[in-house]
C-alpha cells in the first residue's frame, strides 16, 4: 500500500519574516523551510547578533533591528513567523498590519487568560492566524491519518500516547523554570494531536508531578481524555527514565476494530541525539494471523513537520484550501484542555471511604 503522508505545498510560496532567532528557528523551521524552497527574507531578534549569525547560516538576505523596521518594508503578502516566548505574543501582534498572515510558536500562551489575550488580538486585527502546533504534521501522524481516513484499521477506539525517556530539560533553558512545565510545555503536542484525530473530549482527568531529586515543576504526567465509553484516550509521559536506553519508549499508537498502528518518536529517544523513527501498521484479515508492516517514511518530526504549518497558513491564504487546521481559533480547544487539565489535577480525584 502507498501511503500519502507528506502535506501539499501551496502553489505561491510566499516571503518569510521570521520575528525570533532561537535554536527552534536554527534547528526546526529553517531546515525545514530550505528543504522545500520557501524564502525567508528577513529576520529579527532583540539580540541582533543571533540574528545575524542565522542569516549569515541560512542565506536570509535582510537583518532588522526591530520588528518595526521589519513590517516597515514587508510586502503585502508576506506571512510572519513569530518564534518569540508566549509573554511576547501580544505585543509583537499588535505591531504586525492588519490582516496579516501570521504563524505563531506554540504553546498558545504560558496561561489561558494569555491564550485568551492572543486570540483577542488576532480577531480584531482580523489577522490570518495559526499556531505552530506541527506534530500534526509529523510524517508519521499523517501517514496515520491516510490509513485511519479510508477505513482500514475500521473504527477508531484506543489511542495512546507513552514517553519513558530521559529529557536533558537544560536544553531549554527559556522553559526549565516554568511553573507549568511538562503540561503546558510538552503534552500540548499530545493533546492537540489527539484532537486533531477525535475533536473535543468532553471531561479531561490529569494528574503532573515533579520529580523530588529536581527543581523543575513537573515532570511525569498521565491525563485522559474522555469522549464516550468506548474511546480510550490516554497521555503518559516520564522524562525521568535516566537508566539507559533499553527500556526506553516514546510512541503514538491507533488501535481499531480491524488493525491497529503504532509510530516510534525516534526524536525523544536519547535525546538529543535521537533514534530512528519506525512505523508499523497492522490489518487483521479473516482468517489469517496478524501480520505487522514496516514501513520506511522520509523524514521527521523535526524538521520535517513544520513544512506542514507554514504550508497550511499559506495555502489558506492565497485561497486554495478554505481550511486552516491550526488556526488560533481551533488551538484555543487545545489550550483550554491544558487548562482543564491543570484543574482536574489541582482538585484531585475522590476520596475512598476506608472507615468500614
Amino acid at each position: 500500500m502507498e501511503l500519502v503522508y507528506k502535506p501539499e505545498l501551496p502553489k505561491e510560496k510566499r516571503p518569510i519574516y521570521i520575528i525570533g532567532a532561537g535554536g527552534i528557528v536554527r534547528d526546526a523551521h529553517l531546515p525545514a523551510y530550505k528543504n522545500v524552497g520557501f524564502v525567508v527574507e528577513g529576520i529579527t531578534n532583540r539580540t541582533i547578533q543571533r540574528a545575524t549569525d542565522l542569516a549569515k547560516a541560512f542565506n536570509i538576505p535582510n537583518v532588522y533591528d526591530s520588528v518595526e523596521e521589519m513590517v516597515a518594508v514587508a510586502p503585502d503578502n508576506a506571512v510572519f513567523d513569530l518564534t518569540l516566548m508566549p509573554n511576547q505574543f501580544v505585543a509583537t501582534l499588535e505591531l504586525l498590519p492588519d490582516e496579516s498572515a501570521v504563524l505563531i510558536q506554540k504553546p498558545m500562551g504560558d496561561y489561558y487568560e494569555q491564550t485568551l489575550e492572543i486570540l483577542e488580538v488576532c480577531r480584531r486585527k482580523k489577522l490570518k492566524a495559526a499556531i505552530n502546533c506541527q506534530m500534526r504534521y509529523a510524517p508519521y501522524v499523517m501517514a496515520a491519518k491516510y490509513i485511519i481516513e479510508k477505513g482500514l484499521i475500521g473504527e477508531l477506539y484506543d489511542f495512546e500516547v507513552r514517553l519513558t525517556t530521559y529529557t536533558p530539560w537544560e536544553y531549554f533553558p527559556n522553559v526549565v523554570n516554568h511553573p507549568r512545565l511538562e503540561i503546558q510545555q510538552h503534552s500540548i503536542h499530545y493533546i492537540d494531536l489527539i484532537r486533531s484525530f477525535l475533536g473535543n473530549p468532553k471531561k479531561v482527568y490529569s494528574k503532573t508531578l515533579k520529580n523530588p531529586g529536581k527543581p523543575m515543576s513537573s515532570t511525569r504526567t498521565t491525563t485522559i481524555l474522555d469522549y464516550n465509553d468506548a474511546m480510550r484516550a490516554i497521555i503518559n509521559t516520564n522524562h525521568d527514565h535516566n537508566f539507559g536506553e533499553k527500556n526506553q519508549e516514546s510512541f503514538v499508537k491507533w488501535e481499531g476494530t480491524k488493525g491497529a498502528i503504532k509510530a516510534r518518536i525516534g526524536l525523544l529517544l536519547d535525546y538529543p541525539n535521537g533514534k530512528p523513527d519506525l512505523f508499523q501498521y497492522c490489518i487483521v484479515k479473516e482468517g489469517e494471523d496478524p501480520k505487522w508492516i514496516e514501513v520506511e517514511l522520509e523524514g521527521s518530526w523535526f524538521p520535517d513537520a513544520f513544512v506542514g504549518t507554514m504550508a497550511s497558513l499559506m495555502r489558506y491564504v492565497e485561497g486554495s484550501t478554505d481550511k486552516l487546521p491550526t488556526s488560533v481559533e481551533d488551538v484555543v480547544h487545545s489550550m483550554a484542555i491544558v487548562e482543564a487539565a491543570y484543574e482536574s489535577n489541582n482538585e484531585g480525584g475522590m476520596k475512598p471511604n476506608y472507615n468500614i
